[in-house]
């Protein structure tokens, strides 16, 4: 059902085109560009070339990013619903 003079299902297409177009930025901004360096930029390590052909713009080697990838999984946010639910005890 819409809210005001919006016609039925409006609301719900307007959250989809959101959703989409975020996951469009996260994809691009995730996405290398440019050319890829030839040694890692943080252990100075070469990169394999297969891994340059594969990834068009990468700068880490396999190591290091999957080092720099374990540690953006490692912080996560406080559970939202858990302190909201303690709340209504």
């Amino acid at each position: 059902m819409a809210g005001g003079w919006a016609r039925d299902g409006a609301v719900n297409e307007q959250i989809d085109a959101s959703i989409q177009d975020e996951l469009s930025r996260m994809r691009a901004r995730r996405t290398p560009q440019g050319e890829s360096a030839v040694f890692c930029v943080e252990c100075d390590e070469p990169i394999p070339e297969p891994r340059r052909l594969a990834l068009p713009g990468v700068k880490l080697c396999v190591e290091c990013q999957q080092s720099r990838d374990s540690r953006k999984n490692g912080a996560r946010g406080m559970n939202r619903r858990a302190s909201k639910d303690s709340l209504l005890k």
